[in-house]
C-alpha cells in the first residue's frame, strides 16, 4: 500500500505536537496550494468552502476542525490541500504539510485499537482505520475519511421499499475496517432479508469464515450467500482476503463482492483478478441492491443445479 504522509500541527497537553497521518495513494489525485475558497453558508465549520478546479467544484475540508484539534498560534504553515477522489467525487482535504509517499505493507499497518490516548495523538479514536510505526518508533494514523463522505451526504444508502420486492434469506458477511461504511452495508443487507456477520479486516473476515464453517459445516455453501469486502483494511486487504478465500475449496463457491471507495479502474481489474465477481464504488443503495439482486440470484440458482 502506498500512503501519502502529511501532518497536522496541534496543540496536545500545552505541547506543540506535529500528528502523522496517511491517506491512499490510489485516491489522490494531485496536492496544490490552499486557493482561494467561496464560503458556504450554514454548513459544518469544517467545511471551509468551495473552488473550481479545471471546471469542477470542489468542496475543501478543514482536517484540523474536522478532528477538533487545536492549533499553535506561532506555528508558520503553509497549508497544501490534497484533492481526493471518494465515490467519484472529487473532494479536498486542508493539511498542514505533505511530506512524502511511503510504501508500507498490509500486514504492518494495524486496527485502530488503542491501548492508551497517547497512541491516537488526542484524536478521536472512531476516525482512525488503522496505524502503522514509521521511523523513530512514530505513529502514522489513517484516518476514516469516508466517515466525512457520509456527513456530506455522498452516500446514497437509502432505496424505497418497492424497490425491494424480492427477498432473500441466509447469511451476508461484511468485511470493512470503518464502521460508519460496516453499519450502512449491515442495514441494508438486513432489509434485503439477509442475516449479517462482520469483520473489519481480510485476516478477520477468514476467521470468521472457519468459524462459520464449524458451525454450518459443507452446507455453509448454502447458508453464506455473498461476502461484501472493502479493498482497503489493515493485517489484510480486500484483495489479499479475497484470493486466499477462492483458494480454499469450501469457500470458492461463494460470491465476493467489493465495496470501496477507490473508483479507478485498476482496482477493478485487481478485484477481479483476485476473484470477485463484482464491484462497486460505495455507497448507491440503488446500484447495490441491483448487483447484490443479480450476484445473490445466480449464485443461489448455481447451487440448486
Amino acid at each position: 500500500m502506498e500512503l501519502v504522509d502529511f501532518r497536522i500541527h496541534k496543540i496536545e497537553r500545552g505541547k506543540q505536537y506535529e500528528g502523522i497521518y496517511g491517506i491512499n495513494v490510489a485516491k489522490v489525485n494531485e496536492i496544490i496550494r490552499l486557493p482561494e475558497l467561496t464560503e458556504l453558508p450554514g454548513v459544518p465549520d469544517y467545511i471551509e468552502g468551495i473552488f473550481d478546479l479545471r471546471g469542477v467544484v470542489i468542496p475543501v475540508i478543514n482536517l484540523a476542525k474536522w478532528m477538533n484539534v487545536t492549533i499553535p498560534e506561532n506555528k508558520k504553515i503553509k497549508p497544501r490541500v490534497i484533492i481526493a477522489e471518494f465515490n467519484n467525487i472529487a473532494i479536498g482535504f486542508i493539511v498542514h504539510e505533505a511530506k512524502r509517499i511511503r510504501r508500507i505493507n498490509w500486514k504492518n499497518i494495524e486496527p485502530a485499537n488503542f491501548s492508551a490516548s497517547s497512541e491516537a495523538g488526542g484524536v478521536d479514536k472512531s476516525k482512525i482505520t488503522g496505524v502503522t510505526r514509521i521511523e523513530g518508533d512514530q505513529v502514522l494514523l489513517i484516518l476514516d475519511l469516508e466517515s466525512i463522505v457520509q456527513d456530506l451526504g455522498f452516500y446514497q444508502p437509502e432505496i424505497s421499499d418497492e424497490k425491494i420486492q424480492s427477498t432473500f434469506s441466509g447469511l451476508a458477511l461484511v468485511l470493512d475496517d470503518s464502521s460508519v461504511a460496516r453499519k450502512i452495508v449491515k442495514e441494508f443487507l438486513e432489509k434485503m432479508g439477509f442475516d449479517v456477520a462482520e469483520a473489519n479486516d481480510g485476516e478477520a473476515g477468514l476467521q470468521k469464515l472457519e468459524k462459520l464453517y464449524e458451525n454450518y459445516g459443507d452446507n455453509l455453501s448454502k447458508q453464506l450467500k455473498v461476502i461484501i469486502s472493502d479493498i482497503e483494511m489493515p493485517q489484510m486487504d480486500g484483495f489479499h482476503f479475497a484470493a486466499k478465500a477462492k483458494e480454499d475449496q469450501r469457500f470458492a463457491k461463494i460470491p465476493i463482492i467489493f465495496s470501496s471507495s477507490i473508483s479507478d479502474k485498476f482496482s477493478e481489474t485487481r478485484g477481479k483478478q483476485a476473484g470477485a465477481e463484482s464491484y462497486l464504488v460505495k455507497f448507491d443503495g440503488n446500484k447495490f441492491y441491483d448487483e447484490v439482486s443479480r450476484i445473490v440470484t445466480q449464485y443461489e440458482q448455481q447451487i440448486a443445479n
